[in-house]
């Protein structure tokens, strides 16, 4: 952790279609090689198979994974006289939002499907849903925590 100054908290422009941040943050956590357009077009492509198959607006499906993937609490490693102990501490929601969009981006990577388009678009379907591999992800954290709630007292 630097000593000198707290690092700065850039402005991300809304996605141009959507009007949403989230939605552009999204974009960029998909991008590989800086290649953003290709980004982009995934993201609309599986938006119109979102479409498609759920007959829903594809944006609230996405607001609604990443709202469900959203952790509340997760532990922390703090060092006291000589042990380490898994402290659980309630989640911030920017750190909460930058968690939910990694854990879906593995996922989607993870995923068995042919094409990106159908991992991407199958993957926001059941986080919408309530399933899927980053929903694991996030109850494993909160079990991980619940787990940990003796030593909620070591909270700094």
């Amino acid at each position: 952790m630097s000593r000198r100054r707290k690092a700065q908290i850039r402005d991300v422009l809304p996605d141009p279609v959507h009007n949403s941040t989230v939605l552009t943050k999204f974009t960029n956590a998909i991008m590989l090689d800086g290649k953003k357009a290709v980004a982009e077009s995934l993201i609309n492509r599986s938006f119109t198979d979102i479409q498609s198959k759920t007959g829903e607006s594809p944006i609230s499906i996405f607001t609604k994974a990443i709202d469900n993937v959203k952790p509340l609490v997760e532990v922390r490693s703090r060092r006291v006289g000589g042990a380490t102990y898994q402290v659980p501490v309630e989640v911030r929601n920017v750190r909460a939002q930058a968690l939910a969009i990694r854990w879906i981006v593995n996922a989607i990577r993870g995923r068995k499907e042919k094409s990106m388009v159908d991992k991407l678009s199958a993957e926001l379907i059941d986080a919408a849903n309530n399933r899927g591999s980053s929903i694991k992800k996030r109850e494993d954290t909160h079990k991980m925590a619940e787990a940990n709630k003796a030593f909620a007292h070591f909270r700094w």
